[in-house]
């Protein structure tokens, strides 16, 4: 993408979504790293509803490293693929409790080797609760970035690396919450509400479409 195209994306979509940042309620960066875990298909406002009471219950690696998923399940039912959530979480606990001392690691390979821990969740983490730079791709983040032209890659890290390809590293992190923003409340996966949308003269989707 052409330099100054991905500077007038990166413009509008902050006039559009000038609000923009992480809807999921945490405290720490394990309560983030928790929450992202049971995000997967799973919209942020029913996970924060599912974290405010597992979070008055245990809210420490040390704690969630005890549990059976008998004793988890309940909890987290409502998200969805609670089971490999719940075994997830579990394993990710002991991992951060084995292997670092009971802290989240900030390095983001050491992220990864957490169990349940992929590319997409650790970059949420560097990103939020470490404020590092990192472009988390998601549904919407892939969606968007195909629609306007940003990147044509079939996978995830192919989207991410053109990314990082066309913006500057210090907007990295902003980036990533306008376009999941655009994603959520304008570029729909169906019936994308591109009358109400300021990127129509640079997105490729418009073009094709309209």
């Amino acid at each position: 993408m052409k330099p100054e195209e991905a500077k007038k994306i990166y413009e509008k979509l902050s006039l559009m979504h000038p609000n923009a940042g992480c809807e999921l309620s945490y405290g720490t960066p394990f309560e983030l790293l928790v929450a992202v875990i049971l995000s997967a298909q799973c919209t942020d406002a029913r996970v924060n509803k599912v974290t405010d009471k597992l979070f008055r219950v245990w809210n420490k690696p040390e704690q969630f490293a005890s549990l059976t998923l008998e004793e988890l399940a309940p909890y987290i039912y409502s998200c969805g693929f609670y089971n490999n959530k719940g075994k997830n979480i579990i394993a990710m606990s002991r991992d951060i409790c084995d292997k670092f001392g009971g802290q989240v690691p900030e390095d983001f390979d050491a992220l990864t080797s957490l169990a349940g821990v992929g590319r997409k969740t650790a970059s949420v983490v560097t990103a939020v609760a470490f404020k590092k730079p990192a472009v988390p791709v998601d549904t919407h983040v892939n969606r968007v970035s195909h629609r306007l032209g940003i990147s044509s890659g079939k996978t995830v890290e192919i989207v991410e690396q053109d990314i990082k390809d066309s913006f500057p590293k210090e907007r990295w992190n902003e980036l990533h919450h306008y376009l999941i923003f655009h994603g959520r409340y304008v570029c729909h996966s169906r019936n994308p509400e591109c009358p109400k949308c300021l990127l129509s003269d640079v997105c490729q989707y418009y073009k094709e479409n309209f």
